[in-house]
Formats: structure tokens, C-alpha cells, sequence
């Protein structure tokens, strides 16, 4: 999948608002376990919001950035304060339809 385009990561950042964390990286920063959970996770759903602690060692940013980059076809949607949101379309049944 290619880059998501701007009308596509606004829509899932309108999607992702009102969505609470569901992970949450602490002092070790992103370890197998961390990908892992992030991986489980998009088992069951396409859009998530990932917390990075203050304890974590790097900035919010490389945090998602690092995740996106060591999972296929994840893309990191957007990063505020020391919240991450990642999007993955289910490859069978995917839920959410991206604008064109």
C-alpha cells in the first residue's frame, strides 16, 4: 500500500479522535514485545492510539515512526503530544473504507 494521501489521514484522524490508547510504551521504548502487542492489536481493529510515557526513552515521533518502519504496512497517521496513531487495513475484511 502507498502513502496514505492528506485527505485519507485527515479522515482517519477524524476517525481516531475520540479513540482512547489501547497500548502504552514505557521506559524500555519499543521492544519485540511492544511490536508484538502492536501487531496483536491489529488483529481485531485498523486504527490505533498508542501512548508513549514519559518514561520512554525517545521522542512520541520516532517512537511511531520506528513501529511503522519495522511492521508491514503500517502507517503512522499522526502524533500529538506523546500520542500515536497507526492505521493497517485488514487484509481480508477490512472495516474502514479511505476516501479516494
Amino acid at each position: 500500500m502507498a502513502d496514505l494521501k492528506p485527505r485519507q489521514r485527515a479522515y482517519l484522524k477524524s476517525l481516531a479522535h475520540p479513540l482512547k490508547p489501547i497500548l502504552q510504551i514505557g521506559k524500555d521504548g519499543v521492544t519485540h514485545a511492544v511490536l508484538q502487542s502492536v501487531v496483536d492489536a491489529f488483529h481485531k481493529r485498523e486504527l490505533l492510539k498508542v501512548k508513549a510515557l514519559e518514561s520512554c526513552p525517545e521522542p512520541a515521533a520516532q517512537v511511531g515512526d520506528t513501529i511503522a518502519a519495522q511492521l508491514p504496512d503500517v502507517h503512522l497517521v499522526q502524533v500529538i503530544g506523546r500520542t500515536i496513531v497507526l492505521y493497517r487495513r485488514h487484509p481480508e475484511q477490512p472495516e474502514l473504507q479511505l476516501p479516494a
